[in-house]
C-alpha cells in the first residue's frame, strides 16, 4: 500500500476519501478480483487515518458488493467496476452516488406503486411522453440522462403524494449525476444493453398504465437495483 497516498481534500469525509482511493486501485486493476486488500493496520500506516475511518470506508465497500469480508482472514476484492464509474462519476463522489441508488430504491418503489393506484390519463401522457424521450434519446447514441429523469419525476408527480415530488427535486443534483453516469456507461456497452436499460423502463410504465401497483413497484425497484449492478460490475452488460 506504500503507493497509495492519501489526498486530503478537507470537505470530504475521510471514509469517502479512503473509498474512492482503494476504488482506484480496483478499477485499475492494481487491487485485481480476488486480491487481498492489506489488513486494517497496514491501511491505517499507508494512509495515516484512524481505525474507524478504515472500517467504515470498507464497510462501505462491502455493502456495495465491491469487496468481501473472510472473518479471521481480511477483505478481498469481489468485483471490478467499469471505468466509466469514476471517468463519469469522479473517484470523491462513487459512494454518494451508490447510496443515493439505495435512497431511490427506497422512495421510488413505493411512488411507482402509488402512481398505479391513483394515476390518470394525463399522468400516463406525461410519463409515456418521457419514456419516449429517452427511448429515442437512447437509440441516437445520446445520454438522454434529462429525459430519464423526466421520466421518474412524471411517476413521482402521478403519485399524488407531492411530498415524494419534493424529496426527489431534493436529490436532483445527486439523481442527475446518477444518471448521466449509468447511461454513459450503458453508452459505451452492447446495443443488447441499452434495450435491456429501456426495457426496463418501458415495464415499469406497463405497469402502471394497467393500474398494476405491486407489479410497478416490483419493475422500479429491480430496474434500479439492475442500474446500480450495471455501474458496479465491468463484465455486466446488461
Amino acid at each position: 500500500m506504500s503507493e497509495l497516498l492519501l489526498r486530503v481534500q478537507k470537505r470530504e469525509k475521510l471514509a469517502d476519501q479512503l473509498y474512492g482511493q482503494i476504488l482506484e486501485q480496483i478499477i485499475s486493476g492494481n487491487l485485481a478480483e480476488g486480491a487481498k486488500l492489506p489488513s486494517e493496520n497496514e491501511i491505517c500506516a499507508s494512509f495515516g487515518v484512524s481505525r474507524p475511518v478504515v472500517r467504515e470506508a470498507l464497510r462501505k465497500l462491502q455493502s456495495d458488493g465491491l469487496v468481501y469480508a473472510r472473518q479471521g482472514v481480511g477483505s478481498f476484492v469481489k468485483k471490478r467496476p467499469p471505468q466509466g464509474l469514476i471517468e463519469f462519476g469522479g473517484v470523491s463522489d462513487v459512494a454518494g452516488l451508490l447510496r443515493c441508488f439505495e435512497a431511490r430504491s427506497a422512495i421510488e418503489g413505493t411512488t411507482a406503486r402509488m402512481a398505479a393506484e391513483r394515476s390518470s390519463p394525463r399522468h400516463h401522457r406525461e410519463i409515456e411522453n418521457a419514456l419516449k424521450m429517452l427511448e429515442d434519446g437512447v437509440s441516437a447514441g445520446d445520454i438522454a440522462d434529462k429525459a430519464d429523469l423526466a421520466f421518474h419525476m412524471a411517476i413521482a408527480r402521478a403519485s399524488g403524494n407531492e411530498i415524494f415530488v419534493t424529496i426527489l427535486n431534493s436529490l436532483h443534483e445527486v439523481m442527475s449525476k446518477s444518471m448521466r453516469v449509468a447511461l454513459n456507461i450503458t453508452r459505451g456497452g452492447s446495443a443488447e444493453r441499452a434495450q435491456k436499460v429501456l426495457s426496463e423502463h418501458r415495464q415499469i410504465y406497463d405497469a402502471i398504465l394497467g393500474h398494476d401497483g405491486n407489479s410497478a413497484e416490483l419493475m422500479m425497484r429491480y430496474h434500479l437495483h439492475q442500474a446500480r449492478q450495471r455501474v458496479t460490475d465491468h463484465a455486466r452488460d446488461k
